[in-house]
């Protein structure tokens, strides 16, 4: 049976449209996704992404863990800090992607995708060694997005200054909302600015309705998956199962960055050894024929199939249809003319370098 956020009964207040999304029903989008996009490009938006999941991490063994099981280090990051990682599978391929928060020393706060949650959980615990303990404390807590260029003004309204984390992927942990328990994160997945904010099930609806009256002011918006994907897409943001997934390994998918193979090791790093450069790249795509290249479609050069797309629509802030594809290094440089087949037709595209947009600081 699919779940429901504490915050379902709220959706329909708000003209809420509804679609089940990783075992959630969840609303796909409130007045319309142009709309709901660009209120978080110009001004704010407001999403309920309940549907996340949640784990602790404690213990004195907790670090050693984390840097067995993530790609990337966390020797370094200090407390009230965020950082972000993939999580590969023996073969280097990706079992997920996920946000790790220091609340302390031996105290660690991990946010996964909803649709992995319990296979993440999983991979975990069977890697747990010496004092380190984990729990899955998802249905704890909402998670609310508060992205776009206003979104601080609203906190403000709300909030003093000391509450509010100054730089991306920080936090502040224990901060009293109104009355409510809340974690401030400075994060997101829109290329906005933007916060996220953790908090008991209990207030759900208090908090929900908080932002939305504070934020009239500056134009907010309550925000869908639509408009999530849409802002995302122009980002060049990865999704897992699309841009990322146990069969492509995060140096397939542009993340590089975040894989620290100068670790003595993690798994997946012997693979990742092995194979060597990829041979197989993320890329952008500028669609220059006629059409919209969606996921999942073949992307071909001279008659030749040289891979495929992971995501692609029409975004309304840059005003034209776009991709992502993983395709063969050969045809990965900015500016390759090649072909997707669209339902049988060839629509012309050319590979160009991501992200499509990048926020205006």
């Amino acid at each position: 049976m699919e779940k429901k956020t504490p915050l379902y009964d709220v959706y329909g207040k708000y003209g809420g449209k509804i679609i089940s999304f990783g075992g959630y029903l969840l609303p796909v989008q409130f007045k319309g996704i142009m709309e709901e996009h660009m209120a978080v490009r110009t001004a704010v938006g407001l999403f309920d992404v309940s549907h996340m999941g949640e784990i602790t991490c404690r213990g004195k063994d907790a670090l050693a863990f984390l840097n067995r099981v993530l790609t990337n280090d966390y020797t370094s990051l200090k407390t009230g800090s965020a950082r972000y990682s993939p999580m590969c599978n023996d073969k280097g391929g990706i079992v997920d992607d996920l946000i790790v928060y220091k609340v302390a020393d031996e105290d660690y706060f991990i946010v996964v995708n909803a649709a992995t949650k319990d296979k993440d959980y999983a991979w975990m615990q069977a890697h747990v060694h010496g004092d380190c303990r984990l729990a899955d404390v998802s249905d704890q807590y909402i998670q609310l997005a508060l992205q776009g260029p206003k979104a601080e003004d609203v906190l403000r309204r709300l909030l003093p200054d000391e509450a509010i984390p100054k730089k991306p992927y920080t936090a502040k942990f224990h901060v009293d909302l109104q009355g409510t328990d809340t974690v401030v994160s400075r994060t997101g997945y829109t290329g906005e600015d933007g916060f996220e904010l953790y908090f008991a099930v209990p207030d759900a609806e208090k908090v929900w309705n908080l932002l939305l009256e504070t934020g009239r002011p500056y134009g907010i918006q309550p925000c869908g998956l639509g408009a999530r994907d849409t802002l995302r897409m122009e980002a060049a943001m990865p999704l897992y199962g699309q841009e990322m997934s146990d069969d492509i390994t995060p140096l397939e998918a542009g993340l590089d960055r975040f894989v620290k193979l100068t670790k003595p090791d993690f798994i997946g790093k012997a693979a990742l050894v092995a194979a060597g450069e990829p041979q197989r790249v993320r890329v952008g795509l500028k669609v220059t024929g006629r059409g919209i290249v969606r996921e999942h479609m073949d992307v071909w050069a001279a008659g030749k199939l040289v891979g495929h797309t992971t995501s692609g629509t029409y975004c309304p802030y840059v005003k034209r249809p776009i991709a992502m594809a993983l395709v063969d290094r050969d045809h990965a440089a900015a500016g390759t003319p090649l072909e997707v087949d669209v339902r049988g037709r060839r629509v012309a595209v050319e590979t160009e370098p991501l992200p499509f947009y990048t926020r205006k600081k």
